[in-house]
């Protein structure tokens, strides 16, 4: 049986219109990129994370200045089940849906494993893999009923490799991999997917800061922190950018991309492929 794509026409260009997206971590980097180019296609964006909310709100308020689309925001804590539940909560109660959900929110902690601090252990892994899992069994509800989802997790290439030091990292992000099987399985037949995005090294503020701060501690120019240090593992030698992530999620969110499910999409320059 052949299954033809509905004719968009102009709406091609914003295939999300009507849709409803929460993106955990959103207020400045990856996720805000993300945030952004949903909003870009056409879909109502909830923000989540730190901040100072005269800075947050200017950024709501510059989303919908720019694309048109309601932009609200939750200060809901990561590491909180009772906050989780409560952002998912209101944010179908003010829209009556939600249907795309981008886990991005994580931290970082570097350390050797038996002097890796507990405490850092916990807090990864409750940030980087516990909040998905809640975010993920509250939405489904509100998915299943408008028969159409898209769970987008943001995991890394250390969902798919290691390297020493980053033991709650490394835990944390194989673990979405394999959350994203598992929602994929269990939702294959209710019209949502499940995939996780990979990336290498992303080209953010955060990275800015870690390339000055290598090269000074180092003594060696900017150039080499980045092909040498920060890009030795990424074989095309570039970062990945916001915006290449921001336009995977929302392929990954279109009617195009309904059958690809439970897949890791590496964004590594061709990191994983070694």
């Amino acid at each position: 049986m052949n299954i033809q794509l509905k004719t968009q026409g102009a709406s091609a260009l914003r295939p999300l219109t009507g849709k409803v997206s929460l993106v955990t971590g959103s207020t400045s980097g990856i996720g805000f990129g993300i945030a952004r180019a949903l909003a870009g296609a056409g879909s109502a964006v909830v923000l989540n994370g730190f901040g100072l909310a005269a800075e947050i709100a200017k950024t709501r308020d510059q989303l919908t200045a720019d694309f048109g689309v309601e932009a609200s925001y939750s200060a809901a804590d990561m590491t909180s089940r009772e906050a989780i539940a409560e952002m998912i909560a209101a944010t179908v109660a003010s829209h009556g849906r939600l249907d795309i959900l981008v886990n991005n929110a994580g931290i970082q902690h570097v350390a050797p494993l038996d002097q890796f601090p507990v405490e850092k252990w916990d807090a990864i892994l409750s940030i980087n893999l516990s909040s998905a899992f809640h975010t993920i069994r509250l939405a489904l509800p509100a998915m299943r009923q408008n028969r159409f989802g898209r769970i987008i997790n943001i995991a890394s290439a250390h969902g798919l490799v290691a390297s020493p030091f980053k033991a709650a990292y490394v835990a944390a992000k194989h673990g979405i991999v394999g959350l994203t099987k598992v929602a994929a399985l269990e939702t294959a037949e209710d019209g949502i997917t499940c995939n996780a995005i990979c990336p290498g090294y992303v080209y953010t503020p955060l990275v800015e800061a870690q390339i000055d701060g290598q090269a000074r501690a180092h003594g060696i120019s900017r150039e080499q922190v980045i092909h040498d240090v920060l890009l030795a593992q990424q074989p095309n030698k570039r970062f990945a950018t916001v915006e290449e992530l921001g336009a995977l999620t929302v392929f990954l969110a279109s009617d195009a991309a309904a059958s690809i499910t439970g897949v890791a999409l590496p964004v590594d320059g061709g990191w994983t492929a070694h």
